[in-house]
C-alpha cells in the first residue's frame, strides 16, 4: 500500500523536468506535450473523490486493488506509447490512482489500533509528500541512464506488485456505507470539475477572454450549482454537504487549496527556472539532473516533517502545527520571489517549502480522519486531495499567466515573471495562515480518541 502511494506521488512530478525531451521523443508540439501533465491532473481530480466514495460503499480493499491495477495499466500504456494520443490516454488511466491516498487512510483507520493511527497516517502522508519531490530529483538520472520510458516502467512495476500484495494482504473493510451510489451526482461532479480545470490549465494558450474559457467557466458554475442541489436532496450523496460544514473539514480544505497552488507551481516551473541560462539574468543553466539536485532539500524535509509533525501535533495541537507550516510556506514562496540569485537561496527555500508541505499534509490528514465517521474516511480525504489538485491547477494557471505576460528576449520568460508569480503565490499563502488560525483548537490525540469511538464533530 505504501509503495502504491509513493508510486502515484512520483507520477505527479516525474514528467515535469523532462517534458521537452518527451515532446521530441513523441514528435509532437509543445501544446500537445503539456497535455501529458494536464490529462493526468484532470483525471485525478475526477476519480479521486468518486473512488473514495465507492471505497466507503463497496469496501476500500476491493477498490484499492482496482485502483492499483488501473495505475499499473496506465503506466504500461504510457511506457509503450508511440504517439502523443496514446501517451495522453495512458496518463488519463494513471489519474485513477489519485484515490490511492484516501483509500489508504481509510484502511489504516479500519485496521490499525487507534493509538497507532496518527503515526501510520503521518508515515503515509510523508511518503505521499516526498514522492512528488523524489519524482523531480529522479527524472533526470532515470531518463539519462535508462531512457525516458523508464519514467513509466518504474512506477508500473511498483504498482503491479502493490496490487498483488493488496489483494493477498489487505483484509475486507469492516465499515461500509449502506447507501446506494448516486451516479447522477458523480457525472455532475465530473462535469463541473472538467469545465473548471480545462480552462484554468489552458487559459494562457487560449486567452482568458476567449469564448472557450468564458463558456467553460460559465458551464462549471451551472454544473456546480446543479451538483450541490442534487447532493443536498440525495438520500445517499456522493459527498455529504453537511460534511463540508465541519470546521475541521472546511478549514483544512482551504489550507490544502493554497498549499496545492504553491507546490504544483514549484513542480511545474522551478525546473525551467533552474535550467534557464544565466545569461538571461537569472537561472543556473542546470541540466535536468542538476535541477533535480537543487530540489533535493524539499524531498528530504517533506518526509522528515511528515513523520515529526504527528508527534509535534500531540504536544502543541494540530492548529499550532498548521499555522507554523502555513507561515513557512509563505516564507519559502517569498524567498523564491525575491532571493533566487544564489544556489544557497534556492536550497534554503526548497527546505522550507518541504518542511511546510510535509508537516501540513500529515497533520491535515489526521485531523480529517479524526473528524469524520469511519464510513466517511475515503470520501473526506478524497475531497481534500481533490481540493489540493484544484489548487494546483489554479496556481499553475496563475503562474503561467504571469510568466507568459513577461516574455523577455528570445521568447524566454523575463525574471520579473518568476518574481511576480511567486510573489502572488506568497500572498495567497497568507490566506492559509489566516485559515489555519480557525482550525479547531482540539488536541490531536483527543480528536483521534473521539473519532475512534465512532463519533464525528457536529
Amino acid at each position: 500500500m505504501l509503495s502504491a502511494v509513493f508510486a502515484f506521488a512520483l507520477l505527479q512530478s516525474l514528467i515535469n523536468p523532462v517534458l521537452p525531451q518527451l515532446q521530441k521523443n513523441l514528435h509532437t508540439t509543445p501544446d500537445l506535450a503539456t497535455w501529458v501533465i494536464t490529462a493526468f491532473l484532470l483525471s485525478a481530480s475526477v476519480f479521486t473523490p468518486v473512488l473514495g466514495r465507492l471505497g466507503d460503499r463497496y469496501g476500500k480493499d476491493q477498490i484499492l486493488v482496482v485502483t492499483l491495477t488501473a495505475l499499473a495499466l496506465g503506466s504500461l500504456v504510457s511506457a509503450v506509447a508511440t504517439n502523443i494520443a496514446v501517451m495522453i490516454t495512458g496518463r488519463v488511466v494513471q489519474g485513477v490512482g489519485g484515490s490511492v491516498l484516501p483509500l489508504a487512510f481509510g484502511i489504516i483507520r479500519d485496521e490499525m489500533p487507534r493509538e497507532k493511527i496518527p503515526g501510520a497516517i503521518g508515515l503515509t502522508s510523508a511518503l505521499a509528500a516526498a514522492g512528488g519531490g523524489v519524482g523531480l530529483v529522479l527524472a533526470g538520472p532515470l531518463s539519462d541512464t535508462l531512457g525516458i520510458r523508464a519514467l513509466f516502467w518504474a512506477p508500473m512495476i511498483l504498482t503491479a506488485v502493490a496490487a498483488v500484495a493488496a489483494r493477498l494482504v489487505v483484509p475486507p473493510s469492516p465499515s461500509r456505507d449502506s447507501g446506494s451510489t448516486n451516479w447522477l451526482s458523480s457525472v455532475l461532479m465530473a462535469g463541473w470539475l472538467l469545465a473548471l480545470l480545462v480552462p484554468l490549465t489552458q487559459a494562457t494558450k487560449w486567452g482568458w477572454a476567449s469564448g472557450k474559457v468564458i463558456g467553460l467557466l460559465i458551464a462549471a458554475i451551472a454544473l456546480g450549482v446543479a451538483w450541490v442541489v442534487t447532493e443536498s436532496r440525495s438520500p445517499s450523496p456522493l459527498i455529504d454537504m453537511r460534511l463540508m460544514r465541519i470546521p475541521a473539514m472546511w478549514t483544512t480544505n482551504v489550507i490544502s487549496l493554497v498549499f496545492g497552488m504553491g507546490l504544483f507551481s514549484v513542480f511545474g516551473f522551478m525546473p525551467a527556472f533552474l535550467q534557464s541560462p544565466a545569461q538571461g539574468g537569472y537561472g543556473f543553466g542546470a541540466s535536468a539532473t542538476e535541477a533535480g539536485l537543487f530540489l533535493l532539500p524539499m524531498t528530504g524535509t517533506m518526509f522528515l516533517a511528515g513523520l515529526l509533525s504527528v508527534r509535534l501535533a500531540l504536544l502543541v495541537g494540530a492548529r499550532a502545527v498548521l499555522v507554523a507550516t502555513a507561515v513557512l510556506n509563505t516564507a519559502a514562496l517569498t524567498m523564491l520571489a525575491f532571493l533566487h540569485d544564489h544556489p544557497w537561496q534556492i536550497l534554503t527555500a526548497m527546505g522550507l517549502l518541504g518542511t511546510a508541505f510535509g508537516g501540513a499534509m500529515a497533520t491535515m490528514s489526521n485531523v480529517i480522519v479524526a473528524a469524520v465517521r469511519p464510513d466517511q474516511t475515503g470520501v473526506a480525504n478524497g475531497v481534500n486531495a481533490n481540493v489540493r489538485t484544484i489548487g494546483g491547477a489554479l496556481g499553475s494557471a496563475l503562474m503561467g499567466g504571469i510568466i507568459g505576460a513577461q516574455l523577455g528576449s528570445g521568447q524566454l520568460p523575463a525574471e520579473d515573471g518568476y518574481t511576480y508569480g511567486f510573489a502572488a503565490l506568497s500572498i495567497a499563502g497568507l490566506g492559509a495562515v489566516l485559515t489555519a488560525l480557525l482550525v479547531p483548537k482540539r488536541g490531536l490525540n483527543a480528536q483521534v480518541k473521539y473519532a475512534s469511538s465512532g463519533g464525528a464533530h457536529p
